[in-house]
């Protein structure tokens, strides 16, 4: 399967020409964290495990130099720990890692099928192998009814409050179902929810060249790759029909000056919105629905206190508001290592849009 799409990955690094410190269980964990404080690299030699204890201290280090009890100062706290510990290295030879007890990664020969040795940050290579274990295995998600199998580098939802919502909304749905418009496709759970009940046609849009590589190969050649049509490209990309129903679910939170990008998914910038309402306008049918997947995290958690749906909505000159529904999300995993005690006032959103009379 070749899309012709260049994916997004890791970038290899081939020859390091610069003399490396190497880190083994024997190596002394404080020297090895000035090293990296230092901004050069390690390279985590002998045992996989090497590679996850040198983590632990750097947690743990940093858990004691640096506060992280906000958000904000979560924030802070992952971009610091994401510098670092992709400074720690570990080589691949023959498409394997060449530490021994490590995972087989089948991305490698995947992913880099004309580079069989080069080397990578510890934290990509636990991306990179959490990321075969969900592609090989699959997800079950509580709306579907098989598994998805995410490629490398796509969202695909952890959290299924939002599923819900929008899959007792299409329950209820009475309109015309011959084509909907799914923008940011991602692992294509939104549009396998519209097949599910009934759309012929579900055309998916990304920016994301790894969805859209993902998907294809996913749905290879089966009845869903006659019933969604892939096109990698940013909001509604070349399709200009219009439909009766367009669903986005967009990031939930604004870019700031502090947004690292490490959370690059979950931000949006300030032209997306206005943007995106300004194409809906035009690709909307007359009598057709609009609907927005949102929350109120950016209120609750006091990034902004702006709402880019009611900020829409009160122009009131392009779109009106039939329903809004809303759903408490579950408590935090008692698992979960983020202070994320505002969870207990998050809600997850559900905007049902029409054109403006």
């Amino acid at each position: 399967m070749n899309t012709g799409i260049p994916i997004n990955k890791p970038e290899p690094i081939v020859v390091f020409e610069k003399q490396i410190d190497l880190f083994n269980q024997a190596t002394d964990v404080k020297a090895t964290i000035k090293i990296l404080e230092a901004g050069k690299p390690v390279l985590i030699t002998s045992f996989y495990s090497n590679g996850l204890l040198l983590l632990s201290e750097l947690q743990k280090y940093l858990k004691r130099t640096l506060p992280n009890k906000s958000f904000q100062e979560q924030r802070k706290f992952r971009s610091k720990y994401h510098t670092l510990s992709n400074l720690i290295l570990t080589e691949i030879v023959a498409h394997k890692l060449t530490v021994k007890k490590a995972p087989f990664i089948g991305w490698f020969e995947k992913l880099y099928p004309e580079t069989s040795d080069f080397l990578l940050s510890f934290p990509q290579v636990q991306g990179l192998n959490s990321a075969w274990q969900w592609y090989q295995n699959g997800i079950s998600i509580p709306v579907l009814r098989n598994k998805i199998h995410p490629y490398y580098g796509t969202y695909f939802p952890t959290r299924f409050d939002h599923l819900i919502l929008f899959d007792n909304w299409l329950k209820r749905y009475e309109g015309p179902k011959k084509s909907a418009i799914d923008i940011g496709i991602g692992s294509g759970v939104l549009s396998f929810q519209m097949v599910k009940h009934g759309f012929q046609k579900v055309f998916g849009t990304d920016t994301n060249p790894n969805a859209i590589v993902g998907l294809t190969d996913f749905m290879g050649t089966t009845k869903l790759s006659r019933k969604i049509e892939l096109d990698f490209g940013s909001l509604f990309s070349t399709w200009e029909k219009q439909t009766e129903l367009i669903v986005f679910n967009p990031p939930w939170l604004p870019k700031t000056k502090n947004t690292d990008n490490i959370d690059g998914s979950i931000y949006y910038d300030k032209d997306l919105f206005p943007d995106f309402f300004e194409e809906a306008k035009k690709r909307l049918l007359p009598e057709g629905k609009l609907v927005i997947i949102f929350s109120n995290l950016a209120q609750i958690t006091k990034v902004t206190k702006d709402h880019p749906i009611e900020k829409e909505l009160a122009k009131g000159n392009r779109f009106q508001l039939e329903k809004c529904f809303k759903k408490s999300v579950k408590a935090a995993s008692e698992k979960t290592k983020r202070d994320q005690h505002w969870r207990s006032s998050e809600e997850v959103e559900l905007w049902v849009l029409t054109n403006a009379v």
